[in-house]
């Protein structure tokens, strides 16, 4: 573990599960336990599995003044959002370029709390906050338990009443095994799943009780970085793993518009005021790359960093790629030329070691409507 100052109540359970807790936005983070990495993506995608993402930054937006720090912030028309409803949205700098993503919740009319992840999002907040009547608080006591997969809300429903009703983008106050907690039906992981936002002092109870009830049902601690494999499938962009800050272009500073990042539709239809607004407008059309789909051949994926080649011309490159047993299908999500990023257009993945025939492909490449994760009852 490098250079962490943030610190999760969890950190011995999963030093108990084989984990270093490498560093991830300055919290030692469960990227490795001593198990196979497969047997947590399947049980998400067949069963559920719990996962602690307290590294996600928390911040408490409150005052007359939020709704209006916050609009100015984000893409999304925020005066729209009810309180129990909550947004994907993100966030952009003064040249319109792709700085961070979050979710913001309502939770009531002057009180919001924003989750980020490794970008700017706090400082964000805190620059539009300046001379405004309202506090941003970051919350670190605030900790985040996701558990995820078809089997979620069949074990919730047996503690937390209601908890099929609650629907996509929604969130609750109630309690967990006699603990104050906000439980949101969202996720990272294409699956329909819910975080359990808790306080710092009650989390080692509520991880324990979870894995040890949930171990009848197939519910099995996860690590962090399985949501690598989840989100190749389900198109759900990384920070700055699949963006110009790990693949800079040439003579560049880092930074992708929502056009190039398929991230376009975060925009309320029609809003403008917020930060970098004039110039994401003006940037459409102007796409240096796209964010694209690749389907490869046969059962060996796409290494991180993978070179993509058209013609024997490298012109692209996969951010991250996964072979799933389940599906049967080697997919990736990759930085591709415009001109490539069309169904079937023929590409090479270069590998280190291998060459493999591919073709480019839309995404998700798993529940392409969205019903599992949006699912009632």
């Amino acid at each position: 573990m490098t250079a962490s100052w943030r610190f999760s109540a969890l950190a011995d359970r999963h030093r108990a599960l084989g984990s270093n807790l490498e560093d991830w936005s300055g919290m030692g983070t469960a990227w490795t336990y001593d198990k196979d990495q497969l047997e947590e993506y399947m049980a998400i995608r067949t069963k559920a599995g719990v996962m602690d993402v307290s590294g996600l930054k928390k911040v408490h937006v409150t005052g007359p003044h939020a709704s209006h720090i916050i609009d100015r912030a984000v893409t999304r028309d925020i005066e729209k959002l009810k309180p129990g409803r909550s947004t994907y949205c993100c966030m952009l700098n003064d040249q319109g370029k792709f700085i961070d993503d979050c979710v913001v919740y309502r939770m009531g009319p002057h009180s919001f709390m924003v989750v980020h992840g490794a970008g700017q999002g706090y400082e964000q907040l805190i620059m539009g906050a300046m001379g405004r009547n309202a506090t941003v608080l970051f919350d670190d006591d605030l900790h985040d338990i996701s558990l995820q997969g078809p089997l979620a809300v069949d074990y919730l429903h047996k503690h937390v009443p209601g908890i099929r009703d609650v629907g996509y983008f929604s969130h609750i106050h109630t309690t967990l095994f006699g603990k104050p907690v906000t439980i949101s039906r969202t996720g990272y992981t294409g699956e329909r799943g819910y975080e359990i936002f808790c306080r710092r002092q009650d989390a080692p109870e509520i991880w324990d009780t979870i894995v040890a009830e949930g171990a009848e049902m197939g519910i099995i601690p996860t690590r962090f970085s399985t949501l690598d494999l989840l989100r190749a499938e389900s198109y759900l962009l990384f920070f700055p793993d699949d963006n110009s800050e790990t693949y800079p272009f040439p003579d560049q500073p880092g930074g992708d518009t929502l056009w190039e990042l398929g991230l376009e539709f975060t925009v309320s239809k029609g809003k403008t005021g917020f930060r970098g607004a004039e110039e994401h407008y003006r940037l459409q059309g102007k796409e240096r790359f796209k964010i694209y789909g690749v389907k490869l051949e046969g059962t060996e994926p796409a290494e991180i960093g993978a070179k993509i080649l058209r013609d024997g011309k490298e012109v692209g490159v996969v951010t991250i790629g996964f072979y799933s047993p389940l599906n049967e299908h080697n997919i990736g999500i990759a930085r591709m030329p415009v001109d490539c990023a069309t169904p079937g257009s023929p590409l090479t993945i270069r590998n280190s070691g291998s060459e493999i025939r591919a073709v480019a492909h839309p995404m998700p490449f798993y529940d392409e409507d969205k019903k599992r994760r949006t699912a009632k009852g």
